[in-house]
């Protein structure tokens, strides 16, 4: 068995102070150096949460704050913010001597974590007993004080209401009425930054995602997805919930770990705008990848198209037709039929992606880390 060194030279010190963070592999440990003020702190550089890189952060006064999430841990004896100090990473010596940074081999302080009761989402999606459950997305935009007709949310109504008379339990969530925040590109950083829950909702009580990832993963049978056409597209609040979703996919790009299973997507499009096929080619694609199944025919839409767009005309036609309502009670029922077929078939007891490997490892980290 190897013995660490006592002090291991990191480097010269005029070149290490250049530079107020860094990242360091010393003797097989990843350690985040900095420099402020005329002092060295060196730290683990893997971050208490999910292990963000600390050196590849910035300093916050005296803190480290981690790139990924923005933990913050002191630089020099790692202990979290005021309030969290029991939240820690290991510390570590520094000295410098004949112009040179030694760090010591060995941590002077511990690592420690607060405990915390685990979110409630984390929980294994298990199907509660009981009679299949619709919940309806509609993400058109409207001012709250000025409530205006709505096409795409019409059916949508339509649709939860047949389901519920022929024994469904429905919810409808207006994602206009929920507070949530964009997605902050946490998997831009690594794949590992994007969690599940996702970062945002775990640090953030107040985000309403947790309305839509709910239902998503641990309520509904069958997820009704209703959006106007914007442009050639489906409307930004409809982009913006999906981007918050990617934490569900990524937990099967990282570990295989499938949350949606057994579970029914379908779709009503409305617009004053063509490219249906477009919209809903996007939708079946995000939903499929992650792990949604849909019915035969798995929408419905309406659009006058590019040359006749005329709103007032686009609304009365969708408020008038019959065809329509009866096109939408008949894609619930079989949404609900598929619901009923997925929900008997036996699970398997592992469900594989073809295609792409999980990224069970983060890639660059040193073997041993403390």
């Amino acid at each position: 068995m190897t013995t660490r060194p006592e002090w291991i030279d990191v480097g010269a010190a005029d070149e290490l102070a250049g530079q107020p963070v860094r990242e360091l592999n010393v003797a097989g440990r990843r350690i985040a150096l900095s420099h402020a003020d005329g002092r060295f702190g060196a730290v683990s550089g893997r971050c208490n949460h999910v292990g963000g890189p600390l050196g590849q952060g910035r300093l916050d006064g005296e803190y480290l704050v981690c790139p990924w999430h923005q933990y913050k841990f002191h630089r020099c004896n790692g202990a979290g913010e005021p309030g969290y100090e029991g939240d820690r990473v290991p510390s570590y010596a520094v000295k410098v001597e004949h112009g040179r940074v030694l760090i010591s081999g060995e941590a002077a302080t511990p690592r420690g974590h607060l405990p915390h009761k685990p979110h409630p989402l984390e929980r294994k999606p298990v199907r509660a007993e009981g009679p299949l459950r619709v919940a309806g997305i509609s993400t058109t935009i409207m001012q709250a004080d000025n409530p205006r007709y709505s096409t795409s949310e019409a059916l949508l109504e339509t649709a939860l209401a047949h389901a519920a008379s022929v024994g469904a339990a429905t919810q409808l969530i207006r994602l206009r009425e929920l507070k949530f925040r964009h997605c902050e590109g946490y998997y831009s950083r690594s794949a590992h930054a994007c969690t599940w829950p996702c970062s945002i909702t775990q640090a953030d009580e107040n985000d309403e995602m947790k309305v839509v990832y709910e239902a998503a993963v641990h309520w509904a049978d069958v997820l009704l997805i209703a959006t106007p056409i914007r442009w050639g597209a489906a409307s930004s609040l409809y982009f913006k919930m999906i981007e918050r979703m990617n934490c569900i996919q990524n937990q099967i790009t990282l570990a295989n770990r499938v949350l949606i299973r057994r579970k029914t997507a379908a779709f009503i499009v409305t617009g004053g705008q063509d490219n249906v096929q477009a919209v809903v080619g996007q939708a079946l694609a995000f939903f499929s990848e992650l792990g949604f199944v849909f019915p035969p025919f798995p929408f419905v839409a309406h659009s006058l198209g590019w040359s006749a767009e005329n709103m007032e005309k686009n609304m009365a036609q969708v408020q008038t037709s019959d065809d329509l309502r009866a096109g939408t009670r008949a894609l619930i029922e079989r949404a609900l039929a598929t619901a009923r077929e997925q929900v008997a078939a036996a699970e398997p007891q592992r469900l594989e992606r073809g295609g792409r490997k999980a990224h069970a490892e983060r890639p660059g980290a040193p073997a041993a880390e403390s």
